[in-house]
């Protein structure tokens, strides 16, 4: 049995990691965001209560105290609004979700995105709820749970729309995102695109609809985004399998191309028997850890030598994709360990991956789309600054490096 990398929280009495972070602040603004659609239905109740002067009765009145849920991950702070009636008459407002009394839970085993996942689909918001505060979400009306998907629905919207030309996007990571659910007959899947701007700030650039990872797919993502303003990035990287690179020539021909390497050297090392991966890993590693790119031809070569004779097909996958799997070397090292690979997007999605190849039943493409949004929104409270950021704008100014040094442009003249 392959060894799980699922984290178990609820078997954890200290709970620092990221990830834990990660989902307490997600149940936090989950639990927060269906308080206020609960405070909406609830108010949309007296709409027709009003004063002399027109206005409403009954009106929102800061919140109460802020006080905490006590779940398997720790606290999660909660704040429930309160209300006033101006009228004289009596009007209290008490959430469903969070009662006036503080409780604690036994558990809470499941991550952030399957809370989305089960929170996104109306059937099934009250058994994501359920896991944060117990039975009384079960109080939550079917109107509460419809506006909040409305609410996810329109933020996503808005997201898409979003002007990217206020940013120089410097470098862009693209991959094909399959959550283990299904909708209808096909397999889910989503196109995803980050990207690193002038200041070393990571984004969420796309997350669409993948039913397939078609040149035609990725061409309509990379078009919406020129729509939206985004610059040409100096370099792209992702898997060699894609249809995302005959786009790329189409819509940004002037971006440089980065095959990742943890995807390529899956690809090879497939091709050939169990017994050779040790030794066939090691001599991949050779290259793509080289510290000139005049290393790393030499270590290509040497890996033509050992292995084309008995194991020409994985030869020719590594040899197909040269060029651009070398691409890194003209960029600055402080970059290079986060460009050589898609890792920005796969460390992301890694959790959902896990969580969802058991689900069961369909969830609808939109429902996915909305669930990964909310998780990426999450995931990028939590990023750092690209490492060597500094080095970004020299990047933008086209001032040129050689195996990740920058070339002296004073050599450069004089020879």
């Amino acid at each position: 049995m392959k060894k799980s990398n699922v984290i178990d929280l609820s078997s954890r009495e200290e709970n620092a990691d990221p990830l834990t972070d990660l989902i307490r602040q997600g149940a936090r603004k989950l639990i927060e965001q269906a308080i206020e659609a609960e405070l909406a239905i609830y108010l949309e109740a007296f709409s027709e209560r009003k004063l002399n002067n027109g206005r409403a009765a009954v009106v929102r009145n800061g919140y109460q105290p802020e006080r905490e849920i006590q779940t398997g991950i720790g606290p999660v702070s909660v704040k429930v609004p309160k209300v006033r009636a101006k009228d004289g008459q009596s009007a209290t407002f008490r959430s469903a979700l969070v009662p006036p009394y503080v409780r604690k839970t036994r558990s809470l085993s499941a991550a952030l995105p399957w809370l989305y996942l089960k929170g996104i689909s109306t059937g099934e918001m009250e058994a994501a709820l359920e896991v944060l505060v117990g039975s009384e979400a079960k109080g939550l009306s079917a109107s509460t749970v419809a506006r909040l998907k409305r609410d996810w629905a329109a933020e996503y919207t808005d997201w898409r729309a979003t002007r990217l030309d206020r940013d120089q996007w410097v470098y862009v990571w693209a991959d094909g995102i399959y959550s283990g659910l299904r909708a209808e007959d096909a397999k889910l899947c989503a196109l995803v695109i980050i990207g690193v701007n002038e200041r070393g700030e990571k984004r969420f650039l796309a997350i669409e609809d993948g039913v397939r990872e078609s040149t035609q797919s990725w061409r309509e993502v990379l078009q919406g985004l020129k729509a939206r303003g985004m610059n040409a990035p100096k370099l792209a990287i992702g898997d060699g399998a894609m249809g995302f690179w005959s786009a790329l020539d189409e819509v940004y021909s002037d971006t440089r191309q980065q095959r990742c390497w943890v995807h390529k050297m899956n690809n090879v090392l497939n091709r050939v028997p169990q017994s050779v991966q040790p030794k066939m890993k090691q001599s991949l590693y050779d290259i793509w850890q080289a510290d000139t790119q005049q290393h790393a031809e030499q270590a290509f070569d040497q890996f033509a030598t050992l292995f084309e004779a008995k194991y020409p097909k994985a030869v020719e996958c590594l040899y197909k994709d040269r060029n651009e799997l070398l691409a890194f070397y003209d960029f600055p090292a402080q970059h290079w360990q986060r460009i050589r690979t898609t890792n920005p997007i796969e460390s992301t999605f890694a959790t959902i991956r896990h969580r969802t190849t058991r689900a069961k039943g369909c969830l609808s493409r939109d429902g996915m789309l909305h669930m990964l949004f909310k998780l990426g929104q999450s995931a990028e409270k939590t990023w750092r600054r690209q490492r060597g950021f500094d080095y970004l704008a020299k990047v933008i100014t086209g001032i040129p490096f050689k195996d990740g040094i920058e070339v002296d442009t004073t050599d450069r003249i004089a020879a």
